[in-house]
């Protein structure tokens, strides 16, 4: 069986800071980590080749050159390639254009059975790029998977909704994003990462993605962020104490003030 497992390196922080001059986020001085979603995908790409002897994992990601390090994680917990999608072409692309580039480098790969990817970046929080490689690649997709079962050449799912979960299956070739009660990923070994190391992350770059030049990049994204900011700070609250109808009388004044009753 052959799996792929997309993974996104990430500022490792939920409270993304922005510069209010330039709007950009503020990366100095924040570490970079494999996204935690992607490593629950990870993780169930493991466990499957684990249980199912023959069974390759192949990890790829889209990122600057520095994602090598989240490559070499991956390599340490047990996949066993890597490849960086990474070119200065690739920059600024959306979702839409991302999934697109993607998707072209995965029929590269070719012969896949499985597509595992987390459910979403904690850095951009669309749950967009998953579901739009399958859409590019024409394969069905199950989203927020929480958990799996292999029968065959069909994939048996546990798909968490609001209020309790629904059985999905679909026949391979098949895309999953994963969430968080789908497992815990394991940790990397020394011997991991040792092998790590002696491995070879393969970089790809625009000329080794056949990819449409006016499909990627800022030119070809569909959606564009015109502004980026930080909401202002509330002000200061005002307590009221006491229980009598005065200050209860004040306090329906003040919420009748600010539109709230």
């Amino acid at each position: 069986m052959k799996i792929i497992v997309c993974i996104k390196q990430v500022p490792d922080t939920t409270e993304v800071k922005l510069d209010p001059k330039t709007g950009r986020l503020i990366r100095d001085g924040v570490p970079s980590i494999i996204n935690p979603d992607d490593k629950n995908a990870l993780e169930e790409g493991l466990r499957i080749k684990d249980e199912n002897p023959g069974s390759t994992v192949t990890v790829v990601s889209m990122g600057p050159p520095q994602a090598d390090v989240a490559m070499r994680e991956a390599l340490a917990m047990g996949a066993d390639e890597a490849i960086l999608i990474s070119g200065r072409e690739f920059g600024g692309s959306d979702t839409w254009a991302t999934s697109y580039i993607i998707a072209t480098a995965l029929r590269k790969i070719g012969d896949f059975d499985i597509i595992l990817c987390g459910r979403q970046a904690i850095d951009g929080d669309t749950a967009q790029v998953g579901p739009q490689i399958a859409e590019q690649l024409g394969i069905p997709q199950i989203t927020y998977v929480q958990n799996l079962k292999i029968e065959g050449k069909k994939v048996v799912c546990e798909r968490q909704l609001e209020d309790g979960y629904c059985v999905m299956e679909a026949e391979m070739p098949v895309l999953l994003t994963a969430i968080k009660e789908l497992n815990t990923p394991r940790y990397m070994t020394p011997k991991g990462i040792y092998d790590a190391y002696k491995k070879t992350v393969q970089i790809w770059g625009f000329k080794d993605v056949p990819v449409d030049e006016a499909k990627i990049g800022l030119k070809g994204s569909p959606t564009n962020v015109n502004r980026t900011f930080s909401p202002e700070p509330k002000g200061k609250g005002e307590m009221l104490e006491g229980a009598d109808r005065n200050t209860v009388k004040t306090l329906v004044d003040k919420l009748v003030e600010k539109h709230l009753l």
